[in-house]
């Protein structure tokens, strides 16, 4: 029932997941992609998980609607506590990926030892990524730590500079971290900093590998669609950006997560 030609759906509660986009349209540049914001809900990171599953419903039927062969969950927390249902809403319809499975295979094919996870607090204290990867090695050791600050401060564009390294440098050192030999950047907004937290692995002289999300997740979904044969051929495709709310300086901010301006429709979702 799924053809090539059909689109990729990608969603996030804002903007981070553009991130996602981003890697993803670097593997596969001729892939039509449709991306939703869910900005006027943002963050799901402290909303509860039947309000996160009601908004990722919605979405996805959304997705659905416009034919879309693949729907990435683009956001940590609503992989976490959403996945399952969209991968019952979709059937056969649509093949469902979410953000965390692509990085807990890496990380096990990598063979760490101690994992470092940093991530919002919905992410965290949902203990996802600790459960997954004790299921395929309980021998690795699993340190999660909650860093609320670094969205608002992305978000506000402060990734770079004095406030970025104080911020990045007081969650870093928490003991709960200590002799890491990896980091999962547990949010789809973290890769902006990547450069910023290897720089204070570097500055601090620790060999610590720091996974970003988006380009695990890119090269997943690549290999996923080769595999199955449903890799678009033709040259160029058409890519789709929504959000359910929209203002001028938001709109301005996407180039931090995109890399580029993008046109953003503003598509509202109506509250239950």
């Amino acid at each position: 029932m799924i053809n090539p030609e059909q689109p990729i759906g990608i969603f996030d509660s804002g903007i981070g997941g553009l991130t996602v986009a981003n890697a993803v349209l670097k593997e596969l540049p001729n892939e039509n992609l449709i991306y939703f914001g869910d900005t006027a809900h943002l963050p799901y990171g402290d909303k509860s998980a039947d309000t996160i599953r009601f908004f990722s419903k919605t979405i996805g039927e959304f997705f659905l609607f416009k034919d879309c062969k693949v729907i990435i969950i683009a956001c940590n927390t609503a992989s976490a506590v959403a996945y399952e249902l969209l991968c019952e809403l979709s059937g056969n319809k649509a093949i469902v990926i979410n953000v965390i499975d692509p990085v807990v295979d890496y990380t096990i094919e990598s063979k760490f030892k101690k994992v470092g996870i940093i991530g919002t607090q919905g992410t965290i204290n949902s203990g996802i990524y600790p459960k997954k990867i004790k299921e395929k090695n309980p021998d690795v050791e699993v340190c999660s730590l909650a860093t609320p600050l670094l969205v608002p401060m992305i978000e506000s564009g402060f990734v770079t500079g004095q406030i970025s390294e104080l911020v990045l440098e007081n969650y870093l050192n928490d003991p709960i971290l200590s002799d890491i030999d990896s980091l999962v950047l547990g949010c789809t907004h973290y890769p902006l900093v990547k450069k910023e937290v290897e720089a204070y692995y570097l500055k601090h002289n620790r060999k610590v590998e720091v996974m970003a999300t988006n380009e695990i997740v890119g090269r997943y979904v690549k290999n996923l669609m080769e595999s199955k044969n449903l890799l678009r051929k033709k040259k160029g495709g058409k890519h789709l950006f929504y959000v359910s709310d929209y203002t001028a300086s938001f709109a301005n901010t996407t180039k931090l997560f995109y890399g580029e301006a993008v046109n953003l429709v503003h598509l509202k979702i109506t509250p239950r």
